[in-house]
């Protein structure tokens, strides 16, 4: 790389010579870190121009920086911070004389939430097990290059560059009023709908417009480890219901819930999918009991076992369910595109607020998924990922069973990971760093987990981004772990 020639400017109060300044501007930016060997400055010429002093000046300051071993000449090509120059020093961090009490000064605290660990350089591990990752072997990266580049294009100009202020891709908005809503039984007309960064901010924004610290949320748990740090940013009053093989029960929702959070589809983590009779036994209780629900459609598409149950949405004649759906899920997670579908004076709420936050999501990447989505790309992909997942869930069931793996959860729909349990005296926040060292990834529970008595115990284990041959190896090491741990645990009891 080269050092751009703004980087250089004089300082009217040095004491000492315009040649000593320049050494001394290259030297410090040498020893500071900012300048690395093998880079290269501007030319004498360049450089002389730029500070309005003559070249001569700067040709020999170079050549007295040439001398000490900070710079090299290259002949005709320039000059070069050398291989050779002195190092930074290794110094501790500089207090910045910050005096601001900031235990006193920040009203609202964001942070300290348990959150599932996801390393950025998941890839390097051997065995991934890791939720919601691309796998790159099934991901159509050359399609959606295509549509990358055709939404670049002069004619969708406008869509690229124009501040949308409030407003969302027109054509996004068709697809997923004609194509994939009508595939969850659900109709909606374009002004119910509404884009958002994801899933997670289709959440945020619908708690933040329906609940305050005076009403009550009801949700799931084990949850979504995001929509409880959502929920406790509203300050309402939460009340977590323990779920079970057939997700939320709808006879333990308290009366006085305002809203309730839910996944029918997959829940998660468990993936647990709640039967027919109790998705209309919920929408009964909220007539009766006058609250509405949040439906997160969690990997409907991932059902590869059976045919995906109704929405439950689809089955609400009375306006209680906002239907939450993603993108990012079903393509890839650095995407970050949603929807939210509910009635218009909801969404005109919900838009006002993702308004005056982010004005919309940005329109190169609406126009990209509008074009992959009508094209056909979408569909492609997900029978691929359906193919691919039934293939790696069939290794998973054998190598389960094979080395003694309890599931916990009851994934009888598909989906892309396992809840599991582990047995008693095995800590699985324990248990998932030392299978770091075996080059290993498992989600451990607390993040998903409301009560401590049970975080422990259970972890999940995903199929998205793990090929079908890692899965046997990757599960041997697991039950190899589990069985040392409790051997351990004997021995100390």
């Amino acid at each position: 790389m080269a050092i751009a020639v703004e980087t250089f400017f004089l300082d009217p109060s040095f004491d000492g010579t315009l040649q000593k300044q320049i050494q001394q501007m290259v030297a410090a930016g040498i020893l500071s870190g900012r300048f690395k060997p093998g880079e290269k400055l501007p030319s004498s010429r360049k450089l002389a121009e730029h500070l309005g002093i003559s070249r001569i000046t700067v040709t020999l300051a170079y050549n007295e920086l040439i001398a000490d071993d900070y710079l090299i000449s290259q002949g005709r090509s320039g000059y070069y911070v050398s291989e050779n120059a002195p190092e930074p020093p290794q110094v501790a961090t500089l207090s910045s004389g910050d005096t601001v009490d900031w235990s006193k000064a920040i009203g609202n605290r964001f942070s300290g939430a348990i959150q599932v660990d996801k390393p950025l350089d998941w890839r390097r591990y051997k065995y991934p097990f890791l939720y919601g990752q691309v796998d790159p072997h099934t991901f159509d990266r050359q399609n959606w290059r295509l549509c990358a580049v055709r939404a670049l294009g002069q004619r969708d100009f406008d869509s690229l560059t124009a501040d949308q202020v409030d407003q969302d891709d027109p054509q996004l908005l068709e697809f997923i009023t004609r194509h994939t809503l009508p595939r969850r039984g659900i109709l909606a007309s374009p002004d119910e709908i509404l884009i958002t960064v994801g899933a997670q901010n289709a959440l945020w924004l619908t708690a933040q417009v329906l609940l305050t610290q005076r009403r009550t949320a009801t949700h799931e748990d084990p949850v979504y480890p995001g929509l409880r740090q959502i929920l406790r940013q509203t300050r309402c009053h939460r009340v977590p219901i323990t779920v079970d093989k057939d997700g939320l029960p709808p006879d333990l929702v308290p009366p006085e819930t305002d809203v309730v959070f839910c996944t029918p589809s997959h829940h998660c983590p468990t993936t647990a999918t709640m039967p027919l009779a109790n998705r209309q036994e919920l929408l009964r209780r909220a007539a009766k009991d006058d609250f509405l629900m949040v439906e997160d459609d969690y990997e409907f598409e991932m059902s590869f076992l059976k045919p995906p149950s109704p929405a439950l949405k689809s089955l609400d004649e009375d306006g209680r369910v906002i239907y939450a759906g993603s993108f990012s899920k079903s393509l890839f997670p650095g995407l970050r595109l949603g929807y939210l579908v509910g009635p218009k004076p909801f969404i005109r709420e919900a838009r006002a607020l993702r308004t005056s936050v982010l004005r919309h999501p940005p329109g190169h990447m609406q126009r990209t998924a509008a074009y992959f989505l009508s094209q056909g790309h979408y569909d492609a992909l997900i029978r691929r990922l359906k193919l691919a997942f039934q293939d790696r869930r069939t290794a998973m069931d054998k190598a389960i069973a094979e080395y003694g793996l309890e599931v916990a959860g009851s994934p009888s729909f598909g989906g892309s990971s396992l809840w599991m349990r582990a047995p008693d005296g095995v800590d699985t926040v324990a248990l998932s760093e030392r299978l770091r060292d075996r080059s290993v990834l498992i989600e451990p529970g607390p993040a998903f987990c409301e009560r401590d008595d049970r975080n422990a115990k259970h972890y999940r284990l995903a199929y998205s981004s793990i090929t079908t041959p890692q899965i046997a190896p990757g599960i041997a090491l697991i039950a190899k772990e589990i069985e040392a741990m409790r051997s351990e645990h004997k021995l100390a009891s």
